[in-house]
């Protein structure tokens, strides 16, 4: 009995430590990283499950140290919470949750970047224990990038890859990385021609900063090459990037051709213009050993000028030619050269033939050409009296008449260039009898003595003008003056009475005659519509009468004024009035003068003395 009752209790404590051990079974869930930015807070959780529920559990958190041991910052359990003292996290940590509903939180505020490690979350029980670790990483954004590319120029000319420019980006944690970049294309380290050369800097914060070196071997096709830098970088989640400006470098390299061209004037060159040349090479720099002379076939060392502009002032067609521009490499001293051709357009004096004057007879046909010798194509005007007769270089005039003699002016110019233009001129004598032009009125009435008359007469030869009157004068004093219209003759002639004026006329060819009827008018006659030279004298002798009368009564009035004394001054005046008082009293008025003594007189002649002239006006007794 005893045995079997030691059985069942034996067999009874293997099942009761069998079913506890089955309940006691533990498991921790952690979270592998938690990512947080430098400064924030971070949470970390740790879950768990156990069947002893919260009166048997025990809940501790460690951190792993840089040498691999763990240290403990904090403990809990059903009577207590306490945050381990001396540790680098004392003062920055809590943990939400009594492990009742199986999930704990450490919050971790200010977080560093050295805070960056393994935690550990501990659970225990009576008989069992279980962890779990969740790795905190820390992250520091980097500040922008910046890029800074030499400031001087890189040869192609240089043996080994030349410095470009730095990049650098600052306070980064984890390390940031840098990309070089020419027009959108990242580069490579490659021997001898590209060389990437960075340098990795640790702050005393725990940041980092980065430098990278950009050397390339240049040529003449990355003067144009827009290089810049991207930085990459971890943050929480992922990475981002950003990049710099982009920057240019300035290539040196040798000109491989010259350009010489003409500055001004645009377009036709004609003579008189001032000609600028100017001249460039495709080096960079440009050369600074730079001449321009005019290539002279037969002797290409003809005087040069030094500079890149040369000034030909008031140029002729002497001129014209080839222009030759040599560049020399200051480096290498080789030369190159390049060649503009200049022409001078040119305008000679206008030809007329035939030549000055030309003499044609009445009625026929004459013809005259005209032209200059040019580089270009001319036109020809011919003008009459400023008017426009013929378009063309040959003028042609049929049925001459004394109405187309004249002047005649060949006007030449270049269509292409305006400015360009000459001229020349023919005169037209055409023969014929004399042609007398007959003014607008023959018949003359006057009130005066003298007539003046005129006669205008076409004719070639030049015709002999007389004049001749009814009553025989003599009239060889006639003037003449030739004028475009022909020889103006001009005469005065007496008249007495009525009478007749002839302008008689004569050439080799014939004759010509004009008569004029000059009729005397009397002065009680009307106003004669017709020209009187001396209507207005009868007017003016009038006029003078009434002046001279203005003049008399004037006088008049002005010596009235002076006998009674009303316009005189002092000087010289002397003024005698009675006094009603006393009428042997006598008043003297005098002008002192400078040079002279003013002396007073009584009645008697006898002088007064000066102390006695105290005034202008003073009293004298008898």
């Amino acid at each position: 009995m005893a045995v079997r009752t030691a059985s069942f209790l034996l067999f009874g404590l293997f099942v009761t430590f069998h079913t506890w051990g089955a309940w006691a079974d533990m498991e921790v869930n952690m979270e592998d990283r938690v990512e947080v930015y430098k400064g924030d807070t971070a949470q970390i959780t740790c879950m768990f499950t156990s069947s002893e529920g919260i009166g048997n559990t025990i809940i501790q958190w460690f951190y792993v140290t840089e040498t691999g041991e763990r240290q403990k910052i904090y403990y809990q359990d059903s009577m207590s919470q306490i945050v381990d003292r001396a540790t680098r996290f004392t003062d920055r940590i809590s943990v939400n949750g009594t492990g009742a509903t199986g999930e704990v939180v450490l919050t971790i505020r200010d977080v560093q970047l050295a805070d960056g490690r393994e935690f550990i979350c501990l659970i225990k029980n009576l008989t069992d224990d279980s962890k779990g670790s969740t790795q905190l990483k820390v992250f520091g954004t980097p500040d922008l990038p910046t890029i800074e590319g030499v400031q001087t120029g890189i040869s192609v000319n240089e043996v080994s890859p030349s410095k470009i420019g730095t990049c650098e980006v600052k306070n980064g944690f984890p390390r940031p990385n840098i990309t070089w970049y020419r027009n959108n294309t990242p580069l490579q380290s490659v021997p001898d021609e590209v060389e990437i050369v960075p340098s990795v800097t640790s702050e005393s914060s725990g940041l980092f900063s980065v430098k990278s070196e950009l050397n390339l071997k240049v040529v003449k096709e990355d003067k144009n090459d827009e290089f810049y830098c991207e930085v990459s970088y971890f943050v929480p989640g992922g990475t981002r990037m950003t990049e710099t400006h982009r920057i240019n470098i300035s290539v040196f390299y040798p000109p491989t051709a010259v350009n010489v061209w003409v500055e001004s004037p645009k377009g036709n060159i004609k003579e008189g213009d001032s000609i600028e040349l100017h001249c460039e090479d495709n080096g960079n720099p440009p050369s600074s050993i730079i001449s321009i002379k005019r290539f002279e076939e037969n002797n290409s060392d003809g005087q040069s000028h030094d500079g890149e502009v040369l000034v030909l002032n008031n140029v002729t067609r002497r001129d014209s030619g080839v222009y030759q521009c040599t560049s020399i490499d200051s480096d290498t001293f080789q030369s190159i050269s390049g060649n503009v051709s200049v022409f001078v357009h040119f305008l000679d004096a206008a030809v007329v033939i035939p030549q000055d004057t030309i003499v044609v007879a009445m009625g026929e046909e004459f013809k005259a050409t005209c032209n200059a010798l040019s580089s270009l194509k001319t036109q020809a005007e011919w003008l009459k009296d400023g008017e426009v007769v013929f378009k063309g270089h040959t003028l042609t005039v049929k049925d001459a008449t004394f109405d187309k003699a004249g002047m005649y002016e060949c006007v030449v110019t270049v269509p292409e260039i305006e400015e360009m233009k000459t001229s020349g001129s023919i005169f037209v004598n055409v023969k014929g009898p004399p042609e007398i032009l007959k003014p607008d009125n023959t018949e003359i009435e006057s009130y005066d003595t003298t007539v003046d008359l005129s006669c205008m007469v076409r004719g070639f030869p030049a015709p002999k003008i007389i004049w001749s009157t009814s009553d025989g004068q003599d009239l060889e004093m006639a003037s003449e003056m030739m004028t475009e219209d022909g020889l103006q003759s001009r005469v005065s002639i007496q008249v007495t009475s009525d009478i007749t004026a002839s302008c008689n006329a004569s050439n080799d060819h014939g004759t010509d005659a004009l008569t004029f009827n000059i009729k005397t008018l009397k002065a009680e006659t009307a106003i004669p519509p017709k020209k009187i030279r001396k209507e207005g004298s009868g007017v003016i002798i009038a006029v003078i009468i009434i002046c001279i009368l203005l003049l008399a009564i004037l006088g008049s009035v002005l010596y009235f004024l002076y006998k009674k004394g009303k316009i005189c001054g002092r000087s010289g005046k002397q003024d005698l009035t009675k006094d009603k008082s006393n009428k042997d009293n006598i008043v003297v008025e005098m002008k002192s003068d400078n040079t002279e003594e003013a002396v007073l007189l009584g009645v008697n002649g006898e002088k007064q003395s000066p102390n006695e002239q105290g005034g202008a006006y003073l009293d004298v007794q008898k």
